[in-house]
């Protein structure tokens, strides 16, 4: 199998390939998101992720790897939450998901120089009503600062979630399980 890129430094994503046993290795992106791009967040997510390999890929000399490229956006009534911009911010977006359903998308693109394979995975979310003290100690251990929706579900932001519906790892960032299908059945 030729070599595998990721396009990314999201510890979690690097997390997820180990955890399947993935040897790749880790080639950020130098692309600038774009969250602005009138897309719905379904295909916004997708585009980025194609973006953000594609740029990996046309950096590469050898052009003999497979890429893979992932972007992950939190919307709420099919606005996009992005990383706050700081406490307050954060502050904002958690009082917005308090008590209410979202979704959470996660766009994968894999490239390779014969192949190019594009897909979304979602998920809703639905939060706890919060209080504005359980939001204040949120923020305040320093978790919802990059963190798209201002939250992490595989760390403190766990305890804000009722209940998830879909794949939980495209909600940390990668939906893993779709990722190693792609590349066994296509790669």
């Amino acid at each position: 199998m030729k070599p595998i890129l990721l396009a990314s430094q999201s510890p979690r994503r690097k997390q997820l390939l180990d955890q399947v046993g993935i040897t790749f290795t880790v080639k950020p992106s130098d692309y600038e998101e774009d969250h602005s791009l009138a897309l719905p967040p379904t295909e916004l997510v997708q585009q980025l992720a194609y973006e953000k390999a594609r740029d990996v890929f046309v950096r590469e000399e050898k052009q003999n790897s497979i890429i893979i490229g992932a972007d992950t956006l939190v919307a709420l009534d099919d606005e996009v939450l992005g990383k706050p911009r700081d406490d307050h911010d954060a502050k904002q977006m958690l009082m917005r998901l308090s008590g209410k359903k979202h979704q959470v998308h996660t766009g994968v693109a894999i490239l390779s120089s014969t192949q190019e394979s594009r897909f979304t995975e979602s998920a809703d979310v639905y939060f706890y009503p919060l209080t504005e003290s359980e939001i204040d100690a949120y923020i305040k251990s320093g978790e919802p600062a990059d963190k798209a929706g201002a939250y992490g579900i595989q760390g403190l932001g766990a305890t804000l979630v009722e209940r998830i519906e879909g794949d939980y790892f495209s909600i940390v960032g990668l939906p893993i399980a779709k990722v190693v299908r792609v590349i066994k059945n296509h790669y």
